[in-house]
Parts: structure tokens; C-alpha cells; sequence
């Protein structure tokens, strides 16, 4: 018994020193497996990712401005709502535009006119030719025939003056006939009433008269979101002035801002995860790299930063990545212009140049919404030509109503009106 009283105490500190010992190589394994994973992780993972919160949502702004002079006699939007591509936005006074045109193609249908009488003319000069010729014929006859009687004395001396005084007299006749054709000839040459010169003219002027017509309407060119309307009922407008705008939200990007260092493993097309401030970390919005700006953002700034200086500072420069996102992705959680987004590039595909020399393609920035107005103006000009040159046909009736919507301008755009922003994810 007094064995085991004086051997416990001192096995006791060798037990709980072993059991530290054992503890501690636990703790140091796991430390080192756990960096060693960390650093797994970061050789094949992290390090390529580049990371940015200077991140903003840009877009086109497209500007609504007037291509002539006119009082806004109507207005069919307003800021925050959705118009379609075609929608009218601001009818213009028609009255001026309205004379101007009903003067063209008043001038349109009497040239034409003018030009049938040439060719009519065209006709009845070659019938006068074939009549003076006829008489020179009748007259040399004439002349034979007194030729003749006169070696028998049966005709006197001046008798036989007078028939070659006649023959002289019916080849200058249709010499001048034969002229006066030619000159005729020469203003319809190569030509059809529809293709003559003046006629030409004319149509143009009536091309000019309807455009000027029909750009008393201001149409959507895109669909989109309207913004900073500026434009007022009874105001005054000029050639390129703003009256309002239309972002079109569907098709917007990201300008992501990277620090110098951070642009080297950077390639057009690499893949990037973003993120929005408005939707917060539960969605993410995947895109790729399409390109990067020419130069930092402080050497396009209004002021540029002037380093030639005692006091200079170096600071590290960003430059701006364009980066696109998918369109469903954009569509199931549209964004506006000037929300702050976190980007997240992986940039472990380094294959290809850091700054590649692309040629440009087809970007898809284009409008069809007044390529109808050209088509509207040949078809009016086809319609008064046809009514004028015999083919029959009524002229086209006077327009006073709205070119685009065949309606009256206030109703067109009562009628056509944008859209409530409710129907914001469904026009998207």
C-alpha cells in the first residue's frame, strides 16, 4: 500500500504531458493539413481570381431629338415608363409640313402632265415630218414633170421658176420640221415619263416634302425605359435638341474598374461571376470579358491629372473592363444604369493577346422603325405619277392625319402610349 501512495503521484504529470503531446501533434497535423488544402486551394483556384467592387451597370442612352424645327403639340410619354420600337413619343405641328407637301406633289402631278405633252408633241412633230416630205416629194414631181414640157416650150420660163422656187421651199420646211423633231427628241430621249429628268426632280421634291411630313412624329427608335424627359407641350423645339431619352435595359453591361496589377493574367473571354448591391450575394449574374478601355479613367477624365510636378503622389490607376451578361439571366433579374456591382474574373485561360486587334463587327446597334417612311414616300410618288400619265388611278388623298399610325396625332399617341413600368419583366 505505501507502494502504490508513493508511485501515483508521480505517474500522474507524465500522463496529462503525454496527453498534451498528443493533443498538440493532433492540433499541429490538422494545422498543417488545413494549410496545406488552403494552399491547394489558392495555387489551383484563388490566384487566378481578380476581384473588384469599383463596378457600375452602364447601358445606351438613346437621345430623342427632333430632325426639324415645330411646336409639341403632343406628348406619349413619360420618365419610368416602357415604349416599344415605332411607339410616337412627340407629335410636332403639321400644319407648315402639311402645305409644303400638298405644293410638291401638286408640282408632281402637273410636270408629269407636262412631260405627257412632250411626248404627245414628240408624235405630232414627226407627223408634220412626214408630211413635209410628202410635199417635197409632190414638188419635185412638180419640177420633173415642168422640166419636161419646158424642152417642148409648153411651159413657160416662169412657170418652171415657180415649181423649183416650191421644191426649195418644201425642203426647208422639212428641214425645219426635221430640226424641230430633233430638238423634241432630245428632252425625251431614253426616257418614260416616269424616268424623265423632270419628273425625277419633282419626285424628289415630294420625297423631301413627305419626310419633312413625317418627321413632325418622333417614334421610338429602340424599345426601352424612358428617361429625363425634358420636353413640354407648347414648347419650341430645334434640330438636335434633347427631349427626352430611352435606355434600353435589356441590353446593358458592366464597367468593371481593375487596379494595373491586377490586369497582366487578363484575356478577352474569360469568365466572370457578379454580383448586385441591389439583389445582394443570392444572385449571381455570370458574363464574359469583352474588352478593355484604351486607357485608365484618369486619362480620360475632364481634367486629366498632370504628374509633372514637385508634389507627385504615385497612384495606382484603374482601367475599365467591359464585361457582358447573360441575357436570360438579365431578364429574370433586370438591372438599371449606375447600380454598383462586385466582379469576380477567373483568369486561369490566359491563352490569346492581352489586348487583341479585333476587326469590328456586326455590333446589332440598328433601326428599322423609319426605313417605312421611305418606303411610304416612293409608294405616294408611284400613286400620283400613275394618276397623271394615263394609266388611270385616283390621286392620293391629302394627308392630315398622323404618318405613322394613319391616325390623328392625338389619338395616335393616346392610343399608342407607352406601357405601365408593371410590365417591366414581360417587355424585358
Amino acid at each position: 500500500m505505501s507502494t502504490e501512495a508513493t508511485t501515483t503521484p508521480a505517474a500522474t504529470p507524465r500522463r496529462a504531458t503525454a496527453a498534451r503531446k498528443r493533443w498538440l501533434t493532433i492540433a499541429l497535423t490538422a494545422f498543417v493539413l488545413a494549410g496545406a488544402v488552403f494552399g491547394a486551394w489558392w495555387w489551383t483556384t484563388q490566384r487566378f481570381l481578380q476581384k473588384t467592387d469599383d463596378a457600375y451597370v452602364n447601358s445606351n442612352v438613346v437621345q430623342i431629338t427632333p430632325q426639324i424645327s415645330g411646336t409639341v403639340v403632343a406628348i406619349g410619354a413619360e420618365d419610368t415608363q416602357f415604349v416599344h420600337a415605332g411607339q410616337p413619343l412627340v407629335q410636332l405641328d403639321q400644319a407648315d409640313a402639311r402645305v409644303a407637301l400638298d405644293q410638291a406633289e401638286a408640282q408632281l402631278a402637273k410636270t408629269v402632265r407636262e412631260v405627257r405633252t412632250q411626248f404627245a408633241t414628240s408624235g405630232q412633230l414627226q407627223a408634220s415630218v412626214a408630211v413635209r416630205e410628202a410635199d417635197l416629194s409632190r414638188a419635185n414631181e412638180d419640177l420633173a414633170r415642168r422640166e419636161r414640157l419646158a424642152q417642148s416650150g409648153a411651159v413657160s420660163g416662169e412657170e418652171l421658176q415657180h415649181a423649183r422656187d416650191a421644191v426649195s421651199t418644201a425642203r426647208s420646211a422639212l428641214l425645219a420640221a426635221q430640226q424641230e423633231l430633233t430638238a423634241q427628241r432630245a428632252r425625251i430621249d431614253r426616257t418614260t415619263v416616269a424616268t424623265h429628268p423632270d419628273v425625277m426632280n419633282a419626285a424628289a421634291k415630294v420625297r423631301e416634302a413627305y419626310l419633312e411630313f413625317a418627321r413632325t412624329t418622333l417614334p421610338a427608335p429602340v424599345s426601352g425605359y424612358v428617361a429625363k424627359r425634358a420636353v413640354q407641350l407648347g414648347q419650341r423645339v430645334s434640330p438636335g435638341a434633347p427631349l427626352m431619352a430611352i435606355v434600353p435595359l435589356d441590353q446593358v453591361w458592366v464597367d468593371a474598374n481593375f487596379k494595373e496589377p491586377q490586369l497582366a493574367g487578363m484575356r478577352v473571354g474569360q469568365p466572370v461571376t457578379l454580383t448586385a448591391d441591389l439583389y445582394g450575394s443570392k444572385v449571381v449574374y455570370h458574363g464574359r470579358v469583352q474588352g478593355f478601355g484604351a486607357g485608365t479613367g484618369a486619362a480620360f477624365s475632364l481634367l486629366p491629372a498632370q504628374n509633372a510636378t514637385g508634389n507627385w503622389i504615385k497612384i495606382v490607376q484603374r482601367v475599365p473592363v467591359r464585361v457582358t451578361l447573360d441575357p436570360k439571366e438579365l431578364d429574370a433579374h433586370p438591372l438599371q444604369v449606375g447600380l454598383s456591382m462586385q466582379a469576380e474574373v477567373d483568369t486561369s485561360d490566359r491563352d490569346g493577346a492581352r489586348l487583341p486587334k479585333t476587326a469590328a463587327v456586326d455590333i446589332g446597334h440598328a433601326t428599322t422603325v423609319f426605313d417605312q417612311t421611305d418606303k411610304a414616300a416612293d409608294a405616294r410618288v408611284d400613286a400620283i405619277i400613275a394618276a397623271n400619265d394615263g394609266r388611270g388611278g385616283a390621286m392620293p388623298a391629302p394627308l392630315s392625319t398622323n404618318v405613322a399610325t394613319k391616325r390623328p396625332a392625338a389619338e395616335a399617341l393616346a392610343q399608342g402610349g407607352p406601357k405601365p413600368v408593371a410590365a417591366r419583366a414581360s417587355a424585358l
